[in-house]
């Protein structure tokens, strides 16, 4: 059973934002700290990708693990009631993101997807964007 009213749940679900999200914003500094310029949410492309680099056709996507259903990860832990409704729906999400990237691949773009349970070490973060970004 939920722990809150069907309105509460409403409200605390409508605050759930698509972008400029706290994971994506903390990305976004460290990519442009570190000197790689960038666009946001391309509409022109399939998802809308956080951070575009079009002179080097590369994307990269902010996913929130629980969202996106990141494999293997604690913080992606399906919710204990209505499960009926969760998990159609998150698995929803997680084809469709798998969909997304296979257009863009076919699109001649390279596509990276940072978690947010990798948010924590930002060395390990950091080198893996500017290995992304520079190869």
């Amino acid at each position: 059973m939920d722990s809150v009213s069907p309105a509460r749940r409403s409200e605390i679900m409508g605050r759930v934002r698509s972008r400029d999200t706290a994971p994506e914003m903390l990305v976004r500094r460290m990519v442009h700290a570190m000197g790689y310029r960038y666009r946001l949410h391309a509409e022109e492309l399939s998802g809308k990708p956080d951070l575009v680099f079009r002179p080097r056709r590369k994307i990269i996507f902010v996913h929130g693990c629980f969202w996106h259903r990141h494999p293997d990860c604690a913080l992606a832990r399906l919710p204990k009631s209505r499960q009926d409704f969760w998990l159609p729906k998150l698995e929803a999400n997680r084809q469709r993101d798998l969909k997304i990237e296979h257009d863009l691949r076919k699109a001649n773009w390279s596509v990276l997807t940072i978690w947010e349970c990798e948010l924590g070490d930002t060395y390990k973060l950091k080198n893996k964007i500017k290995e992304f970004l520079d190869a």
